[in-house]
């Protein structure tokens, strides 16, 4: 995507550096102010009244950042750039540093009822790993410091920021999630078609659903690493019917099985009993035997065995 986000190139200075220097500023308000006290010299007195602003001011230019954080140095409304280098620093002091992560997080979105292709109403749910990839378009393209400052208050700001940020994606992720589930089926109900379906989809769907919430997150600045659909359910109102329909169509398969397997044996036992000369067997007779050994292979409960004491011949 499209990135927005500038490198920060304004002053910097090591923040111990500048912590000695502050030391410094404050031993010399100490000695002009002696001075002042013996003297009473007005231009020392103004002199030392600037250093002493001055030292307080420096305190507002000292930050510190740890490895996978940035902050978006703003100049009185002015976007200057983002500034990610590990350490302690002063900068300019009339800086605003907002302070990003951009650290993987985690987000386990709760199942949805949607309605598939062929309209089920299914629950569908995902999980999701995304970091923020341009701080710029989060800070500016949405309005994140708003929802912030609703969430948290002012000591909790990056808190609040990350916060507004991850439900902006859980929103998101809704949104897309609806619109893949939406393109296909819960399942193949037609055994002879290959039609790719939510459950059988595996890889394909997820990368779909990857490219769907990117494209939804490009505008926000953020970047989803991984999405897996982590629940897959159809709706509570028509689960047992579906149950049963599952259940139907494996009783079908089943029997399909079955019959195949079946007609296999009566035929070999057919054809041994013609080529081995056992018994001659006229077609009414080799049909009533195809009916009894179709009935015994085929039923679901075992045949009861009927002595025949008769002879085959009438």
């Amino acid at each position: 995507m499209e990135t927005k986000e500038l490198d920060f190139n304004g002053f910097k200075m090591n923040g111990f550096v500048a912590l000695f220097l502050h030391l410094v500023v404050f031993s010399a308000i100490i000695v002009f102010g002696f001075i002042i006290g013996v003297g009473r010299s007005v231009p020392l007195m103004f002199f030392s009244m600037i250093l002493l602003v001055l030292w307080f001011i420096l305190f507002a230019g000292y930050m510190e950042l740890e490895p996978n954080e940035a902050r978006a140095m703003v100049f009185f409304g002015k976007y200057k750039g983002t500034f990610k280098e590990t350490g302690f620093f002063l900068v300019n002091p009339f800086l605003n540093k907002k302070k990003h992560s951009l650290r993987a997080r985690n987000l386990d979105v709760e199942p949805i009822k949607v309605n598939d292709k062929i309209g089920n109403p299914i629950l569908i749910g995902l999980v999701l790993v995304w970091k923020l990839k341009d701080t710029y378009k989060a800070m500016f393209e949405i309005d994140s410091q708003t929802m912030a400052n609703r969430q948290a208050s002012a000591g909790y700001a990056v808190a609040g920021r990350m916060n507004a940020f991850e439900n902006f994606v859980k929103i998101q992720s809704d949104a897309a999630l609806r619109q893949v589930a939406g393109q296909y089926a819960y399942d193949d109900n037609e055994a002879d078609t290959e039609e790719l379906t939510l459950r059988s989809g595996g890889e394909e769907i997820n990368e779909q659903l990857e490219q769907k919430l990117n494209e939804r997150l490009a505008m926000a600045g953020m970047e989803v690493v991984e999405a897996r659909i982590n629940y897959l359910a159809y709706a509570p109102e028509i689960a047992a019917v579906m149950l049963r329909r599952q259940q139907a169509s494996a009783i079908i398969t089943a029997r399909e099985k079955i019959v195949e397997g079946a007609v296999s044996m009566v035929k070999m036992a057919l054809h041994k009993l013609s080529d081995e000369g056992i018994v001659e067997l006229d077609e009414e007779k080799k049909a009533a035997m195809v009916s009894n050994l179709l009935v015994v292979l085929c039923a679901d409960e075992a045949a009861q065995p009927v002595v025949n004491t008769g002879t085959l011949n009438h």
